[in-house]
């Protein structure tokens, strides 16, 4: 299952049912799950521990050092999980000792084509990148979260779960759980409907949702007293407590409401 034209490190730990393509470069410290596909012209480096039934597609780049200008060279990480698809030209790289040392991928993942994960990034479970989306360095995705092509998300970010990015958009501040943000810079144009529809979250809970988004963005007030005012909402909700916990949580501040001539 190993073509004898690819180039495989001594010290490499490859698993069971493995295949890895011709030109294939896996380094040192590399960790391959059972039944990852590999492909052609793949570059592998570690310290990097790859899950179970990974599909990895031709000309990766994956756990490469970052380019970061604070890196020196430390032993960091990339962690992945099971049953994700990276595509073709996809870059995902190590941490930091600046940051938390490692970059995490979680499970169930689709990565298209040329998408990049920087640094220090974490991705949790069933998150779509589309081509040529990018997240820098330190920037935490949630669950479900997806992303048009060629989205643009800045260091130190955090995109909710089941929020959706769309296309080109340039997001420059948190965004909260189940909320679709668009336009560049990016504002939030209304509560990502499909991706729930596509999940079975439950109709009181989309009705939940909406009535929060609104206290948030429609009603002109602080978050403090939006987030008072939600409360209640989010004992009888998870999917609230979700949402209010994204905005509760943020560094940055969370993205606000799109307006005429922003974005469009």
């Amino acid at each position: 299952m190993i073509d004898p034209r690819a180039i495989v490190d001594p010290t490499a730990v490859i698993g069971a049912d493995v295949s890895i393509g011709p030109w294939t470069i896996v380094g040192a410290n590399v960790e391959i799950g059972d039944g990852c596909r590999i492909a052609s012209h793949v570059i592998l480096k570690g310290p990097t521990r790859i899950g179970r039934r990974n599909r990895i597609f031709q000309f990766a780049t994956v756990g490469e050092d970052t380019p970061a200008l604070a890196y020196q060279g430390e032993p960091t990480t990339l962690q992945i999980g099971d049953d994700n698809v990276i595509r073709e030209g996809v870059t995902i790289h190590r941490g930091t000792v600046q940051g938390q040392g490692r970059t995490v991928i979680g499970n169930h993942n689709l990565l298209m084509a040329y998408v990049h994960v920087g640094h220090d990034c974490t991705l949790g479970n069933h998150v779509i990148m589309a081509n040529n989306a990018s997240v820098s360095g330190h920037v935490v995705v949630g669950d479900c979260a997806n992303f048009g092509g060629y989205a643009g998300i800045p260091q130190y970010r955090r995109v909710g779960a089941h929020a959706h990015v769309g296309g080109m958009s340039l997001v420059l501040k948190d965004v909260p759980a189940f909320v679709t943000v668009s336009g560049n810079p990016a504002g939030a144009v209304g509560l990502n409907i499909e991706g729930m529809r596509r999940r079975g979250i439950a109709d009181p809970a989309v009705t939940a949702l909406r009535e929060a988004y609104r206290i948030v963005y429609g009603q002109g007030l602080t978050v403090k007293e939006a987030l008072d005012e939600i409360a209640p909402l989010a004992d009888l909700h998870p999917e609230v407590q979700l949402f209010m916990s994204s905005v509760a949580e943020s560094r940055w501040g969370i993205i606000r409401a799109r307006r005429e001539g922003n974005g469009d």
